[in-house]
Formats: structure tokens, sequence, C-alpha cells
């Protein structure tokens, strides 16, 4: 049922095109793949979504199973029929909200209550953000949520350490991790054997951890890679690390992956990121930052990011970028994009995201077409010569 294939490699770099069959459809990679944290991607209709070619969208365990719950959606015929999304969707473990919420400082507008966590080597207790209840995961209890849920792939529960960790933390979380690894296996073989508990087939995925640290980030690829998954993510990265360290992990981890593999870089998208990990062989790629930055009145162009509520725009009658296929830019001008911004009205920010979203996802579909071509190591130069010439700070 899954299958990935590769089609095209490039001469000069690690950078792929392939394709990776499911159940819901094929996807082409590299790819881009849109955050619906809740089940939804924020302030977009699903046909939003398909008339920008989107061809697979992440959901968020922790979220989901906190509300609705991954019973309720199981009864209701699993994320593609609760959703009405009738191509592929990968879901996270919920592991990184787990932790990443425990490390906040302060208290966002969807934070209640001050999330804790205690570690064991079974799981990992936590208190609720919405209600401060105590919940438990293990590897078993993840993949259980996950079957219920019904995705397409889903991902191993894992310890994303924080960034700032010692390097004797982050052996630590690995260990942890690759021993939660053989667990969560373990749990989506059986449940996968148990026809009433998997009614679709379902990739799962190991992620690769070790932090900062080339030794650590080596041995987890290669224990990842032996124990044969479909696929392999590579997590804990691009959480303030920098850019350098980023590139330098993907670089000492890659050589240890199967080529057969379909390789999947956790949270990161920005244009200059998925250009320079694409030539790194990386073939699929999510982040929020495209919705998000959508949400602050950001967008993107082919000279880089700009903020709609720049003075400067307010009587410009062109669209956020020339000869722009989107939705948006077809129709409205940045002056009236501004307009709804500054008065925050709900239309500027659906807008803005289908702009961001078609932007990344074209940018995806250039890149195959010039690893195709043979002309990928130009084409990455060139656009991001011109990507920079003009940017702003947002």
């Amino acid at each position: 049922m899954f299958e990935f294939k590769i089609h095209h490699k490039a001469k000069d770099s690690l950078a792929r095109t392939g394709t990776f069959k499911t159940p819901h459809g094929v996807i082409h990679t590299p790819v881009f793949m849109p955050v619906g944290t809740k089940g939804t991607v924020k302030t977009l209709s699903q046909d939003d979504l398909k008339k920008i070619n989107t061809e697979i969208i992440l959901a968020n365990t922790y979220h989901l199973y906190l509300r609705p719950g991954e019973k309720i959606i199981k009864k209701l015929g699993g994320l593609h029929k609760w959703m009405a999304w009738n191509r592929p969707i990968l879901t996270d473990s919920g592991g990184f909200q787990v932790f990443s919420l425990a490390q906040e400082k302060g208290l966002t507008k969807d934070t209640k209550f001050k999330t804790t966590i205690k570690i064991d080597e079974n799981g990992v207790e936590f208190k609720s953000h919405l209600d401060g209840s105590r919940h438990y995961f293990t590897p078993e209890k993840a993949m259980q949520i996950q079957h219920d849920l019904g995705a397409d792939i889903i991902m191993a529960f894992d310890e994303c350490a924080p960034a700032n960790s010692s390097k004797k933390y982050f052996k630590e979380a690995m260990i942890r991790t690759h021993n939660w690894l053989i667990r969560c296996k373990k749990e989506h073989d059986r449940l996968q054997n148990t026809r009433a508990s998997a009614p679709n087939p379902q990739a799962l995925f190991g992620i690769i951890q070790g932090g900062i640290y080339k030794d650590l980030r080596e041995e987890s690829a290669k224990f990842v890679n032996g124990l044969n998954f479909p696929g392999i993510a590579i997590g804990g990265l691009s959480v303030g690390e920098g850019k350098h360290t980023m590139l330098e992990m993907i670089e000492k981890v890659t050589p240890h992956i199967s080529k057969t593999k379909p390789i999947y870089l956790m949270g990161v998208g920005t244009p200059e990121d998925l250009l320079e990990c694409v030539d790194r062989g990386i073939d699929m790629f999510d982040c929020v930052h495209p919705t998000r930055m959508s949400r602050h009145g950001a967008f993107f162009t082919e000279h880089g990011r700009f903020s709609i509520k720049n003075n400067r725009f307010k009587t410009d009658k062109s669209p956020l970028q020339k000869n722009c296929k989107c939705e948006t830019c077809k129709t409205y001008s940045r002056s009236y994009l501004r307009h709804l911004i500054s008065e925050n009205e709900i239309l500027g920010l659906r807008l803005i995201t289908i702009h961001n979203l078609h932007f990344l996802l074209n940018l995806m579909r250039n890149i195959q077409k010039e690893i195709k071509e043979n002309n990928f190591t130009k084409f990455k130069r060139n656009f991001l010569k011109k990507f920079k010439s003009k940017n702003e700070k947002i």
C-alpha cells in the first residue's frame, strides 16, 4: 500500500523527486505539508486547500486527543471523513507538544494552564494546557490514539529535548526515544494486525534525535534506519540551534538513511530552508510559519517577506505578487488587503494565507521541475539571490 519511488536525482546535489503512494492518494516529493493543528488549516476550507493543489496536510495528535477526543473522531469515521478531506493526512505523535508546551515560559491566549511534565522510562505525564487535567502518554498510547484518528502517515512517540540541553541529557533523551520507538513499532504492528483497530493501512515513521551533536545524530540515524520503517523523520531541529547547525545535522544523518525511504524534516518551512534542505536530500517538510505569518499580515513575494501593514501599501493597486496565479493575487489589491488586516477582518487572514501557502506549494512544484531538468542548483542560487534582494524584517 505504501510505496516510495525516486524518479529523478540532481547531478550535483542530493536533491531528488519522487512519489509516495498512500491509501488516500499519491504525494509528489519534495513536498511541503500545510499544518492543520486542530483538524483545520487556520482560516481555510478544504476547497481552498484543493484549489492551491495541496496534496497532504498535518493534524496534531496532542490537540485532537484533548478536544474533541480520538474516540469521537473514530466513531464519526476517522479524520478523513470528519474533516471532509479525501487526500493524505499525517499526524504527529503529540510528543513535541507535550515537551514544547512545558518549556514555554509564559501563557498564550490558548494556554490557560501552565503545562508541566514528568518523564520516566515508560512515558510522560503532563498537565493539559486547557483545563489543568493530568494525562499520561506512553508509546503504546500514542499509537492507539493515532490509529483511532486514522491518518495515512503516523509518527513514533519521541522526546524532543530542549535546544539548550546538555549533551548528557540529549543522549538520555535519544536513548529513551529509541526504546520508545521499538515499543511504537510493536504496538503499531499489533494494531495493524487487528482488523477492528486498523480500518486503513497506516505508515509509521521513526524519528531521529540527538540534538546538536554529530555523533549522537549519527548514532540515532543508524538505529532508526535499522528498524526498516517506510519513512524516516528528522526531529528536534529548527528549535533555536541556528541555520548552520541545522544543516550540519542534516548532512550528518542523511548518509545513514536508506536511499529508498522518504526523509521528512519536521517543523521546517521557510523558502530558504526548503531550498537548502532539498539540496541535502530532504523529501518532506511541514511548518506553521506560512500560516502564522499570514495572521500577522506578512506575505511572501519573489523578493522576500513584507508586511501588508506598511503604510506604502495604502494606495497600492498591485497584487501581493505580480503574475501569481492564486485567488488572492488574481482578484485583490495590496490596498484592499491592507485595509482588511488593519480592520481585523477575517477575510484578510484567509486571503493572505491562501497566497502564502500557494507561494510555498508552487515553489515545491518548481523545485520538482528544476530537479527533473537537471537545473536545481542554478534555480536555487537565482531564487535565493532575488528573494533576499528586498527582504523586510517582519
